[in-house]
């Protein structure tokens, strides 16, 4: 089973989120556990806490499809002590509030050395800050989202991923969410349109704009599993891609109206390998949600 759903609004509270989602036919969802351009927030009242408890349960929302996403001010990896002090306190806090909601996974983007350090001293920065989120928590998963390799953004490469989690000591909570749109930037290019490269692209320097490193569907999952592994995916983002494959430029498109198209979209939910995980819009126009998902279903139901 795949759970599809949209990244909801919880304008209003926390507990407004799974009735949104309901009325688009969602069977998964994401959103903010607080506001996420802000570094702090108020406590969850008892009374939020209960309430969307019950309208998950009711709703037939369990934790295995809801993908709560941090804040996005938050950088796990930052060079300077004073902005990775706040950053681990955010990125804890935000933790415990999915371990208050009784959801089991946290989704966030992994980090930037900022141009001050290396990329192997802001990995190892990130997975000390997951250590320490894990450490004062409870049952949710830390799950990384690949990036489109913008600026000095790590976790473009599955290599960046793969190296975090092998410096996490508990390895049951840690996980992986790859977004399409991401990928696709960062140069995992899911069509099989022709290359210069061909299949797969010679590994040069990280900072090489437009570098294709696999191409591919069937590559490009084989290259996730012998990589991080499978066993790590906790999520995708479903997003089309504005611009081309190694533009390095995050910019979503509808479904079928960008450079992926809708074939690839229709091959993730034929996949069995990646059943059992929360699929989530994050396309441009909410309008288009209910047949996005509409469709991700029937795709999903033909396999």
């Amino acid at each position: 089973m795949k759970y599809i759903g949209a990244h909801i609004s919880a304008a209003g509270g926390v507990e407004n989120a799974p009735l949104r989602a309901s009325e688009i036919g969602a069977t998964a969802f994401a959103l903010f556990t607080k506001n996420q351009k802000q570094w702090e927030a108020p406590p969850l009242t008892p009374e939020s806490i209960e309430l969307f408890r019950q309208r998950c349960s009711q709703l037939g929302y369990p934790p295995c499809s809801i993908l709560p996403h941090d804040g996005y001010l938050i950088n796990l990896g930052h060079p300077q002590a004073e902005g990775l002090e706040r950053s681990r306190k955010a990125f804890t806090d935000e933790m415990a509030r999915c371990q208050a909601l009784g959801l089991d996974r946290l989704n966030f983007h992994p980090g930037s050395h900022l141009g001050e350090i290396s990329v192997t001293e802001c990995l190892s920065r990130i997975a000390e800050s997951i250590n320490m989120a894990l450490d004062a928590t409870r049952g949710v998963t830390a799950v990384l989202e690949n990036t489109a390799g913008q600026g000095s953004n790590l976790g473009f490469r599955f290599e960046h991923l793969a190296e975090i989690i092998s410096q996490v000591e508990d390895k049951s909570r840690v996980g992986v969410c790859i977004d399409t749109c991401h990928a696709f930037a960062a140069g995992y290019d899911w069509t099989d349109a022709p290359s210069m490269y061909g299949e797969v692209a010679p590994m040069g320097p990280e900072d090489v704009k437009g570098a294709v490193v696999v191409r591919g569907y069937g590559r490009i999952i084989d290259a996730l599993d012998s990589t991080v592994g499978l066993r790590y995916l906790r999520g995708m983002h479903l997003n089309d891609a504005t611009k081309v494959s190694g533009s390095r430029v995050d910019r979503h498109s509808s479904l079928g109206q960008g450079e992926i198209g809708a074939g690839v979209f229709k091959k993730l939910m034929e996949d069995p390998r990646l059943d059992g995980i929360p699929f989530i819009l994050e396309t441009p126009d909410p309008d288009l949600w209910p047949s996005e998902i509409a469709q991700l279903k029937e795709w999903a139901n033909r396999k």
